[in-house]
C-alpha cells in the first residue's frame, strides 16, 4: 500500500520535471532556431521526452509558446495595471500612450513567442483574434482609456472597435511587416500608432 500511495506523488514530480525540461528546451531552441523553424519531435528528441509525453502536455507549439510567455505577459499586465493606478490623474491619451509603449518593449523582449501563440493559434471560434487569451485584458485597458478620451473630448466614437483596431495593429503580423518590411523603429511605431489612434 506504501507504493501505491507514493506513486502519483513520483508521477507528478516526474510530469513537473518534465514541462519544466520541455519548457527549457523549447526555449533554447526558439532562440537558436526562430518558433517556425523548430518541430515539436525536434523538441520531444532534444528534451528526451517521448512524443506521446510532449504532446499531451501541449497540442501545438502556439500551447507550448503560450505556456512560455504567460508569466512574462502577466507580469506586464502587472506593471500597466499598477501604472494606470499611480497615474490616475494624467490625461488619458497620455496613459493610453504609455501602456503602448510598453507593449511595444515587451513584443520587442519576446517577440518569437508571441508570434508563435498568435500564429499558430488553431481556436478564432469565439474570438477572431490569435492570442486572445493574452489580449483580453489588454484590450480592457484599451476599452476604458478610449471610453475615458470620449468623456474628455466629448465624442462617440466606438471605444470597442477601436481597440480591436489597436490590438491588430500590434498583432504579430502587422508589427514585423512594420518592422521588417517597412524598416521603422519600435520608436517610429509608437509615433505612428499614436498619431493613428489618438
Amino acid at each position: 500500500m506504501a507504493q501505491e500511495t507514493s506513486s502519483p506523488r513520483s508521477e507528478r514530480r516526474d510530469a513537473a520535471e518534465n514541462r519544466q525540461r520541455i519548457l527549457e528546451t523549447a526555449q533554447k531552441l526558439f532562440d537558436m532556431y526562430g518558433v517556425e523553424q523548430v518541430s515539436m519531435n525536434q523538441i520531444a528528441a532534444e528534451a528526451k521526452v517521448g512524443s506521446g509525453t510532449l504532446y499531451r502536455r501541449y497540442s501545438n507549439k502556439s500551447e507550448l509558446c503560450f505556456d512560455l510567455v504567460k508569466d512574462n505577459f502577466a507580469a506586464y499586465l502587472s506593471d500597466v495595471g499598477r501604472y494606470l493606478e499611480q497615474n490616475q490623474n494624467v490625461p488619458p491619451r497620455q496613459r493610453l500612450r504609455e501602456i503602448i509603449r510598453m507593449f511595444i518593449d515587451f513584443r520587442e523582449k519576446k517577440c518569437h513567442l508571441l508570434a508563435g501563440v498568435e500564429n499558430s493559434s488553431q481556436d478564432h471560434s469565439s474570438n477572431p483574434y490569435p492570442s486572445s487569451k493574452l489580449f483580453n485584458k489588454l484590450h480592457q485597458y484599451f476599452v476604458g482609456l478610449f471610453d475615458e478620451i470620449n468623456e474628455v473630448d466629448r465624442t462617440r466614437f466606438n471605444s470597442v472597435f477601436k481597440a480591436d483596431m489597436l490590438i491588430t495593429a500590434l498583432n504579430s503580423d502587422s508589427y514585423s511587416f512594420q518592422r521588417e518590411v517597412r524598416g521603422y523603429s519600435p520608436e517610429d511605431i509608437l509615433e505612428q500608432i499614436c498619431g493613428a489612434f489618438l
